[in-house]
């Protein structure tokens, strides 16, 4: 397999931005998931490591060489679409068969039988080789996607949103097989998503993308543990993280985060914060990082129930502390309704900051909430 390269590639349609000064590096087996919202860049990177696109500015390497002004079939890739784009006249066979009966690559066939036998055996569908495209699951069409790729053992899959046709359900059985493949071949692959979930994963680094610019590289971890940025913060993760507006203040003899209504400890080494003291800070943290207790003398922010949520084996609950409102997740028999008054502490190590001008990250926080004893409205 091989290392990809990109370097300060920029890529415009006109007057608009689809990718600005890109540069990162792959490594030779890595699986790296291309991540963000709808036109934040992602596919026309994946577009132009393909050769289906022109760059504007910058270079890309395979290995240690420059393919910019390669054809795509001189570049040694593999490409699985989201449509899968399966031939419906020929079989699962011929469809697999394909690549290796193309003019100037065409391999004899007792070497083209040995090589479909031994992918659809890795691939689970040696039973489906006579079949149509249109006699298949959709699952076991994505297989055949997967397999046309693998009979080319090309030096990097490229995949683009492969599991969005599929229902939830079969999504999730997919990406323990993407990943058992992966496992296997030691492949390098590069992943298109815009569901998160699929990158954390699958991935052994997370590229996030929005509005064409690179916003953090980093493992699953560091990507949800460590956001680089609100944008990060909040796309990553099952539901929106929580931004509380205030600032941090000297109270009690130790830095808090005072917001409309509540004061939350953040218990770090003194001087810590002395370069955002005192001006306007976002507080972020996610639900599983919020403790809500139904006894309403017990420590943390006094918060009202505004609303509750049955998702599986956990309850939501969305609360109002003081002039803001957070979601946070408790256990399923829970004595909490609406309206009922409860206590929310946080999680020490939970706690983002943000600069709310910049957007960056300032600071991840080691503290626990407290009242805001003076009881501000």
């Amino acid at each position: 397999m091989s290392k990809v390269r990109f370097q300060g590639v920029t890529k415009r349609f006109g007057h608009f931005v689809a990718l600005k000064d890109f540069s990162l590096d792959v490594a030779d087996g890595e699986f790296i998931s291309l991540l963000g919202p709808s036109g934040s860049g992602k596919t026309t990177t994946l577009n132009l490591l393909a050769g289906l696109i022109p760059m504007d500015e910058g270079e890309i390497y395979i290995d240690d060489r420059m393919v910019n002004a390669l054809s795509p079939d001189k570049r040694d890739i593999a490409m699985v679409f989201q449509n899968y784009a399966l031939y419906p006249h020929m079989t699962v066979f011929e469809n697999l068969a394909f690549p290796l009966r193309a003019k100037g690559r065409r391999r004899p066939e007792a070497e083209i039988e040995a090589k479909i036998k031994d992918v659809a055996g890795v691939l689970g569908v040696g039973e489906l080789l006579a079949r149509y495209p249109k006699e298949l699951s959709g699952g076991q069409q994505q297989r055949i996607a997967l397999g046309r790729a693998m009979v080319r053992d090309p030096r990097v899959f490229l995949l683009d949103e492969p599991l969005s046709n599929l229902d939830a359900r079969l999504r999730i059985r997919m990406r323990h097989d993407i990943k058992a493949l992966h496992d296997r071949l030691a492949s390098t692959i590069i992943y298109v998503t815009h569901d998160q979930a699929e990158a954390m994963t699958l991935s052994t680094r997370i590229v996030v993308f929005n509005h064409g610019e690179l916003q953090q590289v980093g493992t699953p971890d560091e990507i949800y543990n460590r956001p680089a940025n609100m944008f990060v913060a909040n796309f990553v993760g099952e539901r929106e993280i929580n931004f509380l507006e205030g600032a941090v203040v000297e109270s009690g003899g130790q830095s808090v985060f005072r917001g409309d209504g509540f004061e939350i400890g953040l218990g770090l080494r003194q001087g810590r914060f002395g370069a955002i003291k005192d001006r306007p800070i976002v507080l972020g943290i996610r639900a599983e990082g919020l403790v809500p207790v139904s006894d309403p003398a017990a420590h943390g922010v006094p918060a009202t129930v505004a609303q509750t949520e049955l998702i599986g084996p956990d309850l939501s609950i969305c609360a109002r502390i003081g002039g803001a409102e957070l979601c946070c997740r408790a256990d399923l028999k829970a004595p909490v309704g609406k309206g009922d008054m409860i206590r929310v502490s946080f999680l020490d190590d939970a706690i983002h900051l943000f600069d709310p001008a910049t957007t960056a990250t300032l600071a991840r926080g080691r503290g626990r909430a407290t009242a805001d004893t003076t009881a501000r409205t």
